[in-house]
């Protein structure tokens, strides 16, 4: 697998029974903690890893710092935080590289292990399947609101908490239940922009209950304030082509289909007799689960409906 279809990693097929599953992801700082930030960049490179339904085997770490404006117990720090989420995963950073770069950046080369047979595409959804989405929207907007100073304690820790949260038990679940036909993580292009490449890719149309999606604490409000990321407008535009909106719907929660995710959860397309056994697993595993729509007919274009039900 390589960059056909926009999917998560990049797969190599060693022999028969074994593929690597590479991928590389890294960003600045979206919160103020330096630890914090180290969770999150190692556990949003991990989850192209689960989205591939793939088993993580090592990082490499990517880190641009700024060695003359800032003290490197700060670079310790991110790095802690990063080695002590690839621990909570089961790997280790075996290397990496660092360069004197003018703001600091981090994140992690990642590689994993799969069979040939059992790799989750971002593309394969078929008419009937139920979507599935395993995290909240809203950490563009509420990252937006933080580098403005105007987030508050609870929205920070709600987001800080999410985007830290491994996708691990949720890829276990979804290979233990099996019957899930594609899936993906939702990241930088947002649900629907990641929607939007599932459905082009699997030539089907997809129906979205904007109603039924969860959002992180304070959003909305936040959207109000005026704290819409640069790429969640872009997003926005990106896919309003493929789009057929429902009229009640407003701009501002379109906006928020669209916002911008780092370390989002998977969005699961699975087979309507499996997706009730799916939900079970999910919550089992302490991964709130939220069904958001379906997949409603064969379509070429690969377009989308959102309705303002929930």
């Amino acid at each position: 697998m390589g960059a056909e279809t926009s999917d998560d990693a990049a797969v190599i097929q060693l022999t028969e029974e074994l593929a690597l599953v590479l991928t590389v992801d890294y960003f600045t700082p979206i919160v103020d903690d330096p630890y914090a930030f180290g969770q999150i960049a190692a556990a949003n490179s991990l989850s192209d890893v689960y989205a591939m339904g793939a088993e993580p085997l090592a990082l490499l770490s990517i880190v641009g710092f700024p060695k003359d404006k800032l003290p490197f117990s700060i670079l310790s720090e991110i790095l802690r935080g990063g080695a002590d989420k690839a621990r909570e995963a089961g790997v280790s950073v075996v290397g990496g590289h660092t360069i004197d770069d003018a703001e600091p950046k981090c994140g992690y080369a990642a590689v994993g292990t799969i069979h040939p047979k059992r790799i989750l595409k971002n593309v394969g959804a078929r008419p009937g399947d139920c979507l599935l989405l395993t995290k909240p929207l809203g950490t563009g907007i509420i990252s937006t609101a933080i580098k403005r100073e105007k987030a508050s304690p609870e929205a920070i820790q709600a987001a800080v908490t999410t985007m830290a949260t491994l996708n691990r038990d949720a890829s276990l679940a979804v290979r233990e239940v099996g019957g899930v036909h594609a899936m993906t993580d939702v990241t930088g292009f947002g649900l629907l922009g990641h929607l939007r490449e599932m459905t082009a890719g699997s030539k089907v149309r997809a129906r979205l209950r904007a109603g039924a999606v969860p959002l992180l604490p304070q959003v909305r409000e936040l959207a109000l304030q005026g704290f819409i990321p640069g790429g969640t407008q872009r997003n926005y535009q990106s896919v309003e082509a493929w789009v057929r909106w429902d009229p009640s719907l407003a701009e501002l929660d379109r906006l928020i289909l669209s916002d911008a995710q780092t370390s989002g959860g998977l969005l699961i397309a699975v087979a309507p007799d499996r997706a009730s056994q799916l939900v079970g697993a999910l919550l089992a595993r302490g991964v709130q689960a939220s069904s958001i729509g379906e997949v409603i007919e064969e379509d070429p274009l690969g377009g989308i409906e959102v309705s303002n039900s929930s």
